[in-house]
């Protein structure tokens, strides 16, 4: 069933629950298509008058803010064992050539990484406990995670859901080209990190055979 196929045969309630329980958990670490599940209820908003965008897009940043928090928490509690448990588990994710990508952007960016990461989409799952780790002082992190999880979520769910009065007439389709877009950006964003992580990965082989 299509994802707003499905999220039409929920309540309002249960749409603003899973919005902000996908991206917190998203944002916790745990990869989930939070960007999807957002688009694609900000899309339902605009065709459902039950659905409050303000709502959807207050429950999607907090959603965004707490879940980062909490993976910060974690994070600086688990220290680096923890990112070794996390590539146990989830090895595509947080294999060690990502991870040291994300490091180095938080090393050279600070607190913009965490900003910025919230726009990328394996970044957001990193920013937290990644922050937390390195031990970056909460109060950057919180400023950063608040100001971006503003941006991101709450600018989502403002954009889409206003193209989708304007496409009212085309709602349908473009609800499918809204879900391919995001899919898309996703993949383009892991792609992208990916190639910089194996172009880190044989840069950092060759240092180490040349000492």
């Amino acid at each position: 069933m299509h994802v707003q196929e499905w999220l039409e045969t929920i309540p309002a309630v249960a749409v603003y629950a899973l919005v902000g329980v996908v991206i917190g958990l998203e944002s916790l670490g745990i990869p989930l298509p939070g960007e999807i599940v957002l688009v694609s209820s900000a899309l339902l908003a605009s065709q459902h008058g039950e659905i409050n965008p303000y709502v959807l897009g207050a429950c999607a940043t907090l959603g965004a803010i707490i879940g980062d928090s909490i993976g910060y928490a974690i994070g600086r509690k688990g220290g680096r064992p923890l990112l070794t448990r996390l590539g146990r588990r989830f090895p595509k994710h947080f294999s060690d050539a990502n991870i040291g990508v994300a490091e180095r952007s938080f090393e050279k960016w600070g607190m913009w990484a965490v900003f910025f990461g919230r726009f990328v989409a394996l970044l957001r799952i990193f920013a937290g406990p990644l922050a937390g780790v390195l031990r970056m002082p909460y109060w950057k992190f919180l400023i950063a995670n608040v100001f971006g999880g503003i941006l991101w979520a709450g600018g989502t769910t403002a954009v889409i859901y206003s193209v989708g009065i304007v496409a009212e007439a085309w709602l349908k389709r473009f609800s499918w080209l809204g879900l391919v877009a995001a899919v898309l950006v996703g993949l383009a964003s892991m792609l992208i990190i990916k190639n910089r992580a194996k172009k880190a990965a044989a840069t950092a082989e060759v240092t180490a055979a040349a000492e």
